[in-house]
């Protein structure tokens, strides 16, 4: 598997000379950045150490404001007034709770340094809708990819998995409104969600898989150009 800084570095790298080329000479450049609060609901968590199969039903926590903190970075080239297109990286998080690694015999079963999605969005947007032009409503949806950094052992001191990992496709939707400070500047919220079909490797030969829903409140700063 690639590692994760490498690849963060490529898209760093893509975004930055994407951006430029595919921006018409009327087009609007918008970056965004946020933070929030996240959630994820149970889901199955199944494959096997090596030797032994599992499948249990996980109960996630997000600990939003535990660090490393879920944080997301938006790039949206807006074609037209309403229409826009882009690329954005949420870096949430799932940790089983300690129910849940109790139950079933594990020390560490946690994505605390991410259950990483990277999409290409498609968004609309309805300018200066409320507030005296101010404010404006938008949605959107995302296709694309899961990288999380998966954290797994169980509590015999078998092999500890601890790496980062692409497993699947991702998709996202997004709901919400931003507010206008000035030409350049404005504040949003949101709802942001995301959905990960993961498939990846343990140490000593195993595997894992899990669908991984994630919910969000987002609070964020946009820079326009």
């Amino acid at each position: 598997m690639p590692s994760f800084s490498r690849f963060a570095a490529a898209l760093g790298l893509a975004l930055a000379a994407l951006l430029p080329a595919a921006r018409p000479a009327v087009a609007e450049v918008t970056l965004s950045f946020y933070t929030g609060y996240q959630t994820s609901p149970h889901s199955r968590f199944e494959g096997n150490d090596g030797t032994t199969d599992f499948s249990f039903l996980s109960e996630w926590e997000g600990r939003s404001f535990e660090m490393p903190p879920y944080y997301g970075v938006r790039a949206m080239v807006w074609r037209n007034e309403n229409w826009g297109w882009g690329a954005e990286f949420t870096h949430a998080k799932v940790y089983a709770s300690d129910e849940t690694l109790a139950d079933n015999g594990l020390e560490t079963l946690e994505m605390s340094d991410g259950i990483n999605i990277l999409t290409a969005n498609l968004m609309y947007r309805w300018p200066g809708q409320w507030a005296g032009g101010r404010i404006t409503p938008y949605v959107g949806g995302g296709l694309g990819v899961a990288i999380p950094h998966i954290e797994f052992q169980d509590d015999s001191g078998g092999p500890e998995t601890f790496e980062y990992q692409i497993t699947g496709p991702a998709a996202r939707w997004i709901l919400g409104a931003s507010y206008a400070i000035n030409d350049t500047w404005s504040v949003f919220g949101e709802l942001n969600g995301t959905y990960s079909s993961n498939k990846g490797d343990l140490e000593g030969g195993g595997e894992w898989e899990s669908d991984i829903i994630t919910n969000a409140i987002n609070v964020g700063l946009t820079y326009s150009f």
